[in-house]
């Protein structure tokens, strides 16, 4: 008899083709990975039946690693040789930390490297790529006990903040973990997977993403089949770390402590961050601790001061939320729902705010800390190739616009912010020098107009243009950004078929006040940005015009008067006063005067070329 093989729809009918893939969430103070089992994704437990792993890591001179739990205790003991939090520091460099309150109390002692951050450590010189890798491993090495082998493929999420440099840091981790990475995938896309899929869920929802080191939002649109990310919006440098720094600081200040030493302030640190978790399910809770100097430390902290202390981080979080709702275009009474997502949402005073700005209760019925990591194990399941992925289509966005400098310092923006991905896009430019045989490609981020205000991301030159007169060459630049968020940008000249590319690898990231500025930024200086632009704009054309006059004169003066020269000196010479000084207007108004007072000229010079073509020719010969 003949046996026949049932698998639900979509499932591949052959079990033994299943390929083992995992969403893993890599998170700032606490990690998990998830698979599918059975059409249901679940997160993995270690032996003792734990389903998160604490992002830290201890560094031994033997080579040894600790990570997670066993490293966390040694955290109060051994904090300059113990990581924690190195999501904060992926993809960026000192200079990006600086004015990071929470990093001038690290224990940490850092490198001089500005390309990188290096922490010295036991085992030597540690970056938080390498950091971020050990976690990879552990949570690697659970996937493989739990399912029998070695895992295919990864989806790992980031925050939807994360910029370039940080997206490609979390990629090279992975890689130096042994993993293939199917898809870096947006934390709040991921919970609104597991949400739409496990709740079934239609409508417009907002996904309000509060962790251990960044804060997220986004709005989505979420339809059976369909996960429309319509924007994002956010802050990588805010979440559940900067409510334990506000405690610790207030502890600092309550007992009149200072010049702790790195054990003692490693010690009281994690003090407050259990303080803050009781406060969740308790109305008051006690500090206590000896410190290395024999001081004894009592001191009561009720939730009420405690929400006092961090309100202004909680009203921090509402500001990315409406900017969000206005790119969406949407209004709080559109919204069918809020999605919680994050140990820190477990705060009362959050959730109280959330519900209190949207009108509505907010929906944390999945598990804030493990619902990232089923919707990217989800995710993972698609791309692994053991579900249809013609079932259910994602579409997410780039937060940031992504442009390139044209002349005079002007930003010329490819993809705006909110773009759908993977997307590719591109735009023909010229050049503005007669005989020009090579450009320079500078791709920038950000939302403003002038390329000093916004974060350079690569340059390269695209030489072998084959020189012709201003304006003649045409150069296409084509801007791709993959599932990933990660740009790649290639520069053609259209007649000879010359070509130059590069893939966007920043070494620095984009700190915690740029990120979220650039939006501010754009917006509040819009009107003086467009003035700029437009002045800018003219002055180039004014440039051009100027050139272009003073070439002619040089050739064909001889057939104007000493009166026609001097008048078109005269307009020459308050053109370029205008440029100096003038606005906008005035420039393109001097502009025309010089057109106007050289039409003789011009025409002069068009007949003078017509006869020194027809000199020497019969008509019979025309």
């Amino acid at each position: 008899m003949a046996l026949l093989q049932i698998a639900e729809p979509g499932l591949s009918t052959a079990p033994h083709e299943h390929r083992l893939a995992v969403g893993i969430d890599l998170g700032t103070t606490n990690s998990l990975v998830a698979t599918v089992r059975n059409g249901h994704a679940e997160c993995l437990a270690d032996e003792q039946g734990h389903v998160t792993v604490p992002s830290v890591v201890r560094y031994d001179q033997d080579n040894l690693i600790e990570v997670g739990a066993e490293a966390l205790k040694m955290q109060r003991i051994d904090p300059t040789n113990t990581i924690s939090s190195a999501k904060r520091m992926i993809g960026r460099t000192l200079n990006d930390i600086k004015s990071d309150t929470e990093f001038s109390y690290l224990p940490y002692k850092f490198g001089h490297d500005d390309r990188i951050i290096n922490i010295h450590t036991r085992a030597g010189m540690k970056t938080p790529i390498e950091v971020s890798a050990d976690i990879l491993k552990i949570l690697k090495k659970r996937a493989e006990n739990a399912m029998g082998g070695e895992p295919a493929g990864a989806v790992i999420t980031v925050p939807a903040y994360f910029d370039d440099a940080q997206r490609q840091a979390t990629k090279d981790a992975a890689r130096l973990a042994g993993l293939h990475v199917l898809r870096l995938l947006n934390e709040p896309t991921a919970a609104a997977i597991a949400y739409g899929l496990d709740n079934a869920a239609e409508g417009t929802f907002v996904v309000y993403d509060l962790g251990g080191g960044t804060f997220d939002v986004s709005v989505l649109i979420l339809r059976r089949g369909l996960f429309e990310v319509k924007a994002t919006n956010g802050n990588s440098a805010l979440g559940g770390d900067d409510f334990d720094q506000r405690l610790f600081c207030w502890l600092l200040e309550q007992n009149k402590l200072s010049q702790l030493s790195t054990q003692d302030s490693a010690l009281l640190q994690s003090l407050s961050r259990t303080a803050k978790e009781n406060l969740t399910v308790q109305n008051s809770t006690t500090i206590t601790a000896t410190l290395s100097t024999g001081q004894q430390i009592s001191t009561e902290i009720s939730r009420t001061t405690f929400q006092q202390l961090t309100q202004p981080l909680v009203v921090k979080t509402l500001e990315p939320v409406k900017q969000a709702l206005r790119d969406a275009g949407v209004s709080k009474q559109d919204i069918n729902g809020v999605i919680m997502v994050g140990g820190a949402t477990r705060m009362l005073h959050v959730q109280q705010a959330v519900a209190a700005y949207f009108g509505q209760t907010p929906l944390n019925n999945l598990n804030p800390d493990e619902v990232v990591a089923l919707g990217a194990a989800m995710q993972a399941n698609v791309l692994a190739g053991n579900k249809n992925d013609d079932e259910w289509l994602l579409l997410d966005v780039t937060p940031l616009s992504l442009g390139l400098e044209t002349y005079g310092g002007l930003v010329e923006k490819i993809i705006p912010r909110n773009s759908t991905l993977p997307t590719a896009r591109a735009q023909d430019f010229t050049t503005f020098k007669d005989g020009q045989t090579a450009m320079m490609i500078h791709v920038v981020q950000g939302e403003r107009e002038l390329v000093s205000d916004c974060r350079s991301l690569a340059q390269f030159t695209l030489r072998g243009i084959p020189p012709m007169a201003a304006g003649a060459a045409r150069i296409r630049v084509t801007f791709q950004v993959d599932a990933d968020g990660l740009l790649s940008v290639s520069a053609r000249e259209q007649t000879t078929g010359t070509q130059a590319q590069i893939e966007v690898k920043p070494s620095y990231g984009l700190d915690d006040t740029v990120i979220t500025e650039m939006l501010k930024d754009s917006f509040a200086n819009a009107e003086t940005d467009a003035q700029q632009r437009s002045r800018t704009e003219a002055i180039v054309e004014a440039q051009s015009i100027i050139a272009a006059v003073d070439s002619a004169l040089k050739m064909d003066a001889d057939i104007l008067t000493v009166a026609e020269i001097n008048t078109i000196q005269l307009a020459l010479s308050h053109t370029r006063t205008e440029m100096n000084q003038g606005d906008a207007q005035s420039i393109r108004a001097a502009i025309q005067v010089l057109n106007q007072t050289t039409d003789d000229f011009a025409a002069k010079r068009m007949n003078r070329n017509i006869q020194r073509a027809l000199q020497g020719k019969k008509v019979t010969d025309l």
